[in-house]
């Protein structure tokens, strides 16, 4: 595996889910293609890789050897963007035969957020795999629109296990179920496919609608209020007597 670039971030392959219904899961797309070169450039030369657009990965699997490989960055991105974190993808190395892989770690560069380096981990069709699917919140709730309540989502993913070609893009929930505040939204409401066997706890909370804050006004204590009497009676004594002694050295005079 390539050495770690300068200023790595490892981060989850991130999707973009666009909810469409609710309490369902998300179709799986059709499954993209992506071609990558073997690669013998290791360590700090992989940034003059990335110069001429490409981006250094490697290719490994369950008994199975790691490979460097390197992708077209500009193809990589627009693959990123659009496809899921349990999206199949089938890589083709060398324009061999294609295998199935999923985008395991993309790291970023802290500062511009580029990808500058990618773990591709190849799946067997036929083995069963543990994945976190993400939750996507949709519809509107009556606690909010009308009780000025805020949208409180106690976890984002749940965790799944089932075939790869079986797996959740992202599971999507309606949030028109929380018409009060003492309403919520548990994993076991969620609609979990038939093909998946759900991970989580069926009673975790994924969501309910928190009132809004209300900020009371202190009245203050009777030893606070004596106090301020006390201070203010000798703030006028004090006056008083500049003004008295102002008379005085004016009579002098």
């Amino acid at each position: 595996m390539a050495a770690q670039p300068e200023c790595p971030l490892v981060v989850p392959y991130a999707p973009n889910a666009h909810p469409e219904a609710l309490f369902r899961m998300s179709a799986a797309p059709a499954r993209p293609k992506l071609a990558a070169t073997s690669r013998a450039v290791t360590g700090k030369k992989v940034s003059y890789l990335r110069k001429d657009g490409k981006l250094p990965a490697v290719v490994y699997g369950r008994g199975l050897s790691s490979d460097n490989v390197t992708i077209d960055a500009h193809e990589f991105e627009q693959l990123r963007r659009h496809a899921g974190a349990n999206t199949l993808i089938d890589l083709s190395v060398d324009g061999g035969k294609s295998t199935p892989i999923l985008v395991h770690d993309v790291q970023l560069h802290r500062v511009t957020r580029q990808p500058l380096h990618a773990d591709l981990y190849v799946v067997r069709m036929t083995e069963e795999l543990t994945v976190d699917v993400p939750l996507v919140a949709e519809g509107e709730s009556e606690a909010i629109e009308n009780a000025g309540g805020t949208l409180m989502r106690a976890i984002e993913h749940v965790r799944v296990r089932a075939l790869p070609d079986h797996l959740p893009q992202s599971i999507h929930y309606s949030i028109a179920a929380l018409a009060t505040f003492d309403d919520a939204i548990h994993v076991r409401d969620l609609d979990i496919p038939t093909d998946a066997t759900l991970l989580t706890d069926g009673d975790e909370v994924v969501a309910k609608v928190l009132p809004p804050r209300v900020e009371e006004e202190v009245a203050p204590t009777a030893e606070a209020a004596e106090g301020e009497a006390e201070e203010g009676a000798g703030e006028t004594e004090s006056g008083e007597g500049g003004e008295s002694g102002g008379d005085a050295e004016a009579s002098e005079g």
